[in-house]
Order: structure tokens, then C-alpha cells, then sequence
């Protein structure tokens, strides 16, 4: 059922790109549930003491995951929109780099982390987040996506961690 909710999008955001739009997902509400219920299962079997989320999809999914699972939520924002002490490390892009940013105080050493995001395409923004939460000393259970896009390769920047997806493009 969830496969059908996401939306194709040719030649967004440039030609020759297909585009999967999560957005129809996200209005229908018990496609967002299955969603939601469906990751917070896959990322209980990984005993998690906290769930981190990259801006902004991954706020979308793992808020409610970590409200599923009853533990805390930690944003990884993007470079300047943390207001206190962060730890911040750069990511290349297709044309340039990215930074995303972390509190310094956000994880605890030793604290199991299972981090989510609503897509795994090349992965560089979710292997960026797995070495902000390593320089915190915390333990990286596993990684969580709602969507995979296989062609594009992405665990091999996650290698060594375990990886839950739901939907497999």
C-alpha cells in the first residue's frame, strides 16, 4: 500500500531526474500511520536510547518514531540554526558541500542512537550524521529510511551499520 501513496515526479528538481514525492504520502493519514508504525518497528529491534533526525524530512519521521518508542528526539539541523554550543561537519553534494550541525550536548557517551530519515539515496547526509554522533562518543544502533533508492547506491556509505528501509525504489 505505502509504494503506491509516494508520487512520481519527472525532471524535478532538473531533467532527467524522477523525483519520489512523499508529500501525497503524508496527507493521507493512514498511509502516514502505517509509515510511521512501520519504521518505529524496524528501529525498536535496534534498542535505541534516543532517535536523531536531519533537517527537515527526518524531523517528519523521527519525531513520532521516538514518540512511538518513548524515548527523546535530537535535530540535526543545518549550519546556523542551533542556538547553543554545536559540533558541525561538511558533507560533499552532487556540485559543492553541505554542513549539518548538532548539539555538543545532545547525545550522552555511550547512548544507543538509531538515526532516521524519510530517504536513503547517496547517504552522505546520514553518514554525516553517524560521525557527529560518534564525536559524542554515542553508540550508532542502526539507520532508518522510509524510502531506498538502491540504484543509487547509498549503504555503501553506511557500511558497518545496520540498515532498516520499509520502501525499496
Amino acid at each position: 500500500m505505502l509504494p503506491e501513496k509516494i508520487r512520481d515526479v519527472p525532471d524535478f528538481p532538473k531533467p532527467g531526474i524522477l523525483f519520489k514525492d512523499i508529500t501525497t504520502l503524508l496527507q493521507d493519514g493512514p498511509a502516514f500511520r502505517e509509515s510511521i508504525d512501520a519504521l518505529a518497528e524496524r528501529c525498536r529491534r535496534l534498542r535505541p536510547d534516543v532517535v536523531v533526525g536531519m533537517e527537515s524530512r527526518g524531523f517528519i519521521f523521527g519525531a513520532p518514531v521516538a514518540y512511538a518508542l518513548g524515548i527523546g528526539f535530537v535535530p540535526v539541523r543545518k549550519l546556523g540554526k542551533l542556538p547553543a554550543e554545536t559540533i558541525s561537519e561538511a558533507y560533499a553534494l552532487e556540485y559543492g558541500t553541505n554542513t549539518v550541525e548538532m548539539h555538543r550536548d545532545a547525545i550522552v557517551p555511550g547512548q544507543r542512537v538509531v538515526i532516521v530519515d524519510d530517504l536513503l539515496a547517496t547517504g552522505g547526509t546520514c553518514r554525516a550524521t553517524i560521525k557527529l554522533v560518534e564525536r559524542l562518543d554515542g553508540l550508532v544502533a542502526g539507520v532508518a529510511f522510509l524510502v531506498e533508492l538502491g540504484f543509487l547506491n547509498g549503504r555503501a556509505q553506511l557500511e558497518g551499520y545496520p540498515i532498516e528501509t520499509v520502501i525499496q525504489f
